[in-house]
């Protein structure tokens, strides 16, 4: 096999809410093939601890605090990265949140609307921006934002996190010809995955009822999710834009 295909040896890569979770197993594995790592947090302990870990491993890794929602962050994210490593070559645009069946239209404002679609799209939109042309100066460049499986599942009160969700799947096809042909623009749609926040909704009845739907017979885990940014990352897909992998054991899992 020819490992180069996943070298990202040089390679600069951002990881928005890197800290936990999906976007830590995203920046371990990103650092596992030889990338430089900005760990973009909103909790900037967690962020330093995530980093340090990293270091402590051999690799390269600087934290930063950022809140996604809030502009001069996210220039101050960018700035941090170019003045540490030089270059920006991978976004994960992973912070997300809201849904979780939560959402329902009597319990929850229009601001309330508006907020998960600025976390959830309008903060990737933005970083894609800002990124896209320091990729296309150092000739390489792939931005992989963080979709669901709640983009087309249909579920009751997810309304505003599944339609932004949707959101990042048709905006993904789009960006992919404003910024190619030297930058590639994926999504990762993840289905049901073990981390803290699902812990706070899972019971052993849901778990139950997901995995009935699901023909790997598990839920996922950070790794499973990471595997398929690596991938994307990496020039192994350097002929893969404007896709959304679904990454969900095969099947379905639903609040409901």
């Amino acid at each position: 096999m020819n490992t180069e295909l996943f070298n990202l040896e040089g390679k600069t890569a951002i990881v928005t809410g890197g800290a936990n979770g999906i976007g830590k197993g995203c920046s371990q594995m990103l650092s596992d093939a030889g990338a430089n790592i900005v760990v973009a947090d909103l909790k900037f302990e967690d962020a330093q601890k995530a980093a340090d870990e990293i270091n402590d491993q051999g690799g390269k890794a600087i934290a930063v605090s950022c809140n996604v929602t809030k502009d001069e962050d996210l220039i101050n994210l960018v700035k941090r990265t170019i003045d540490e490593f030089g270059s920006i070559n991978i976004l994960v645009n992973n912070v997300g949140g809201g849904g979780a069946g939560k959402e329902s239209p009597s319990d929850i404002s229009v601001d309330d609307f508006a907020r998960t679609f600025q976390l959830n799209v309008f903060s990737a939109w933005r970083l894609s921006q800002l990124c896209a042309p320091e990729m296309k100066k150092a000739g390489y460049g792939s931005i992989i934002s963080m979709s669901s499986m709640s983009s087309v599942n249909k579920s009751p009160a997810i309304s505003a996190y599944a339609s932004s969700k949707a959101a990042i799947n048709h905006m993904t096809a789009n960006l992919a010809f404003d910024y190619g042909p030297e930058v590639r623009i994926n999504a990762v749609a993840p289905g049901a995955v073990k981390t803290d926040a699902l812990a706070s909704v899972l019971t052993p009845e849901r778990e139950k009822k997901m995995l009935s739907h699901t023909p790997l017979d598990r839920l996922g885990k950070p790794e499973d999710i990471a595997g398929a940014v690596l991938y994307f990352a990496a020039p192994i897909s350097s002929w893969v834009s404007g896709q959304v992998l679904f990454v969900n054991g095969g099947g379905v899992q639903t609040l409901d």
